[in-house]
């Protein structure tokens, strides 16, 4: 039943009791999720806990700063004891490494710069853990994530956090319009973190003071390289380093150890220009540098796209939005020409630089917090 004005609603948006209303809270172990989990049975809702493993228990353990680790897993169970409601632990290794763990590996390799916290939002917890949900009768599931679902003429929206801050809208482009109608985001309308660890604080969470997670979860302390040639072994082959007019300006280890944009750590100095990585050939094993200008970027091909908007992508010519090509950067006028049912040209009004295969181009609303959608940048330039 979706969420409206209606003063008879709960506050998940159903006409009747929270005690009659099931809620399956992902737990990340963090104190987000937490916070949503304690909040919800606090109000007297049917919760359960869910905490999915997607890596070896013991291993998990000893990696810190990473979600999902076995500590995080030890601290969600507490938090359910705490509060009294059932929890359950799914292992989710094997999805999660054909998912997102060998596509990660495979788009860098091939080099593109992956998202795979995307594709875990998009392949796991918007996916599996959502059919596991509604397996268990829940008639929503909630989750940590900052970012807010409101009710529009048309059925529920995608919009911004009140936090920018905190905005988790770029990881989240790829909910699809089923999926949000089940959703729920608790957290999306607090004005900052501080919020968050006060309302930990008050219900009495051990996690209150726990800090936020960081880097990749299965790439802790953010040595992608590393990674890869234990996914893919050999895969760090050596190979050139060559201008954009094709003079050889060094070597390089392997083209997985660099990506676009980058200027440090290119062991080519002493020129009077400074050089940037604009292009990876894979199949050549170059690295390919040349002057910053060169990584500027006005027209962005882009495919696998999530339409969030009312009327059919492709009913216009043209759509006048801002859109993020970084989760790191904010939104920035742009024009969509749809292409296809789901692939486009985007026209960027103000030029971006570093612009990556891999990466994810979310689109906004330039008069709203309401999220658009957004699709995978397949070819930078």
């Amino acid at each position: 039943m979706a969420l409206d004005s209606d003063a008879n609603l709960n506050s998940l948006g159903f006409a009747k009791p929270p005690a009659e209303t099931r809620v399956v809270v992902a737990m990340s172990g963090g104190v987000d999720s937490s916070v949503v989990a304690a909040k919800l049975a606090d109000e007297g809702y049917d919760v359960v806990g869910v905490t999915l493993q997607l890596y070896d228990h013991g291993a998990a353990l000893a990696k810190k700063g990473a979600c999902c680790a076995g500590i995080d897993i030890h601290d969600a169970r507490h938090v359910a004891e705490e509060k009294g409601f059932p929890h359950y632990v799914l292992d989710y290794e094997n999805i999660f490494q054909d998912a997102v763990i060998d596509e990660f590996a495979d788009s860098y390799l091939a080099g593109a710069t992956p998202v795979p916290c995307i594709r875990c939002n998009e392949r796991v917890k918007f996916k599996d853990l959502l059919e596991t949900a509604k397996d268990l009768d829940a008639d929503c599931m909630a989750t940590g994530h900052y970012i807010q679902r409101k009710t529009g003429p048309n059925g529920p929206e995608l919009h911004s956090a009140e936090d920018a801050n905190r905005d988790q809208s770029y990881f989240l482009f790829s909910t699809t319009p089923e999926q949000l109608d089940y959703l729920r985001f608790p957290l999306g309308h607090l004005p900052n973190k501080d919020a968050t660890r006060a309302m930990a604080s008050e219900y009495g969470l051990a996690v209150a003071d726990k800090p936020d997670s960081q880097d990749i979860c299965f790439v802790p302390d953010g040595d992608y390289a590393s990674v890869i040639e234990k996914l893919r072994p050999g895969s760090a082959e050596p190979g050139e380093i060559v201008d954009h007019e094709g003079n050889v300006r060094g070597t390089h280890n392997g083209v997985i150890h660099y990506t676009i944009g980058q200027r440090r750590g290119l062991g080519i100095g002493g020129l009077s220009t400074p050089l940037y990585v604009v292009r990876l050939d894979v199949d050549a094993k170059q690295v390919i540098v040349g002057p910053k200008e060169m990584l500027t970027t006005r027209v962005i091909p882009v495919r696998e796209i999530n339409w969030l908007g009312d009327e059919p992508f492709e009913s216009r010519a043209e759509w006048h939005v801002a859109v993020k090509v970084r989760s790191t950067r904010p939104p920035h006028d742009a024009i969509i020409r749809p292409t296809g049912s789901d692939t486009a040209e985007i026209e960027l009004l103000t030029p971006e630089t570093g612009v990556s295969p891999g990466q994810a181009c979310v689109f906004y609303d330039t008069e709203s917090s309401r999220i658009f959608g957004g699709g995978w940048i397949w070819r930078g330039y």
